[in-house]
């Protein structure tokens, strides 16, 4: 066994997806060339369902979901196709997106500074998303919002209501950003590495609010993260990244329980757990490959200790391994 698991409840994926993603490809142009930051990138996300994307950084992690949310950097350009309740979404004008977002898909960053206003009030901040996207008047945009500050465990809402951004903890920061992405009730959230820069107790708590989310309400909700006990804790699905290209997919007790890719394997023997010291973990050698000059098999071939001829020279495709589980590795074929 690689780790354990908490059991959620099961829900049921039929119908179509609330967000379908299909080939996202993500390119800069920088003054050292074309960077290519996500690859061929396709998922499917259900309401109700919690998706983790993991990976190192400058995996395409955080690119794949600014890409989806039209909030790449000026130099950024994204093809392929990404279908919001059956709608095309992708590359759509700035006035569609503006109406999307906070209200069908929203996001809480790691930062949580940068992801406030720092001269505004946090009630005026909470209200301005009510009044812009539902309409509501002044007294009935405060009035959810200090339901949706309790809701988050913030403590004496009414006071905190006044108060600006400076005047919070970190860990008061991101429930208040959590509590601004979930006003409109969206039909996706994304939280990009929320927890981060917080102390472990404040992590456990903000991960406690989103795991009551995702089991009780039919949000669908991505999880951003390098760390995959947030994983285990709290996702349905599971998608790898390496090098701007989803590796491996899965659920989360086939993933943890039968990896398949020698990627995913490194990643679970850096993980501490309670039942091994820390010299049993592993690290995974080498670096991360350079973006603007991938190597033309697979990416992740020179750090690979199972690596062989065809790895180098063929990219492997994503491809069924057994049933709901998809890899993109050469290994099962080796000579």
């Amino acid at each position: 066994m690689m780790a354990e698991t908490t059991a959620r409840p099961v829900r049921a994926q039929g119908g179509e997806p609330v967000l379908q993603c299909r080939d996202l490809n993500v390119h800069f142009q920088t003054g050292e060339g074309r960077i290519s930051a996500v690859n061929g990138v396709s998922f499917d996300l259900h309401r109700g369902q919690c998706l983790g994307i993991v990976g190192e950084s400058g995996s395409g992690k955080s690119q794949t979901f600014l890409a989806i949310l039209g909030l790449l950097a000026s130099n950024g350009h994204a093809t392929g196709s990404v279908v919001l309740n059956g709608e095309e979404i992708l590359n759509t004008s700035r006035r569609k997106l503006n109406a999307i977002r906070g209200e069908k898909m929203a996001i809480v960053f790691q930062d949580s500074i940068t992801g406030l206003t720092p001269h505004k009030r946090i009630g005026e901040q909470l209200c301005e998303v009510l009044t812009q996207h539902r309409g509501m008047s002044r007294s009935e945009a405060r009035s959810r919002a200090l339901e949706m500050l309790e809701l988050v465990r913030i403590p004496e809402p009414a006071r905190r209501f006044r108060m600006y951004p400076h005047e919070f903890s970190g860990g008061m920061r991101q429930r208040v950003m959590i509590a601004q992405a979930l006003l409109c009730q969206p039909d996706v959230l994304i939280a990009d590495e929320p927890t981060t820069a917080l102390d472990v107790t404040v992590q456990a708590q903000i991960l406690k609010l989103f795991k009551g989310l995702a089991d009780h309400t039919d949000t669908a909700l991505v999880m951003i993260t390098h760390d995959l006990g947030v994983v285990a804790g709290l996702c349905d699905e599971v998608m790898v990244m390496y090098a701007g290209r989803a590796i491996e997919q899965a659920s989360v007790d086939s993933l943890f329980y039968d990896p398949r890719h020698p990627y995913t394997r490194g990643l679970l023997a850096c993980m501490p757990r309670a039942d091994r010291d820390s010299e049993s973990l592993t690290a995974i050698p080498g670096q991360p490959p350079d973006l603007s000059e991938l190597p033309p098999g697979c990416a992740y071939a020179p750090r690979c200790p199972q690596a062989f001829d065809r790895c180098l020279t063929e990219r492997p495709s994503l491809d069924l391994a057994v049933e709901g589980h998809l890899k993109a590795c050469h290994l099962e074929n080796a000579p």
